[in-house]
């Protein structure tokens, strides 16, 4: 396995470069790639920058530059179900891009040209997130709770609760909003790479979010990140 993780924000990704044995940086189309040993696995980390084109050319140059053979994307969403509350960790089973539309050519959400609309993640890569996280929220005696499911990406930061209801209303299963996930997801289909999404939730998806969203990266991501991934790559 070599390794692409990739993260929207330096908050998402703290401490994992420190955590690396040997790294080396390479700065590539305006990103900074560092490729070391994460606990014994060799990986690259690089931050994306927001939204579904950025996180597209990252993975992209993960896998053609660098090699990589998986892709993990770590970072904080909003939540898309009442049941899933600020701190809780949601794994993504699948991922679909909420702002894509272009009917009545094709059906709302699928990928033009693709046969997809909601794309699987790698069921091995998030069977061992799930048990990261979930060992992640019991060690530190935590009282957040672990989901799987339905993750939606858009060009959009979702902060009215009447974006977040109309979403649910059009996809039943959502758990949780963010900017980028699904785009890294049709680059791994496209190319055959197996991948997994994780997100801690840093808000409600709704008028509040702002605030929620900043406070939260700033003070509690980057702990989250660093413990699940440690105890996935140590595993």
């Amino acid at each position: 396995m070599r390794l692409g993780i990739i993260s929207a924000l330096a908050e998402e990704q703290y401490g994992l470069i420190e955590a690396m044995q040997g790294p080396a940086k390479l700065i590539h189309g305006m990103r900074e790639y560092t490729a070391g040993k994460l606990w014994e696995i060799d990986a690259v980390c690089v931050l994306s920058r927001i939204g579904k084109v950025a996180a597209a050319m990252t993975a992209s140059i993960l896998v053609e530059k660098f090699g990589v053979t998986h892709i993990i994307f770590t970072g904080v969403a909003g939540s898309g179900d009442l049941g899933v509350r600020v701190g809780d960790i949601v794994v993504a089973e699948s991922l679909v891009q909420h702002d894509m539309d272009a009917s009545p050519l094709f059906p709302r959400f699928d990928i033009p040209l693709t046969g997809q609309s909601h794309i699987a993640t790698d069921r091995e890569l998030t069977r061992r997130l799930a048990v990261a996280a979930r060992e992640f929220l019991e060690n530190e005696a935590l009282a957040p709770q672990m989901h799987r499911g339905l993750i939606a990406s858009g060009d959009q930061f979702i902060n009215k609760r009447s974006q977040i209801s109309a979403l649910k209303d059009a996809l039943p299963d959502l758990l949780a909003v963010e900017m980028e996930g699904a785009a890294v997801a049709q680059v791994c289909f496209e190319f055959g790479i197996p991948f997994g999404v994780i997100r801690t939730i840093s808000d409600n998806a709704n008028e509040d979010a702002a605030v929620d969203f900043m406070h939260f990266v700033q003070t509690v991501a980057s702990r989250y990140a660093f413990g699940v991934l440690k105890n996935f790559c140590a595993r």
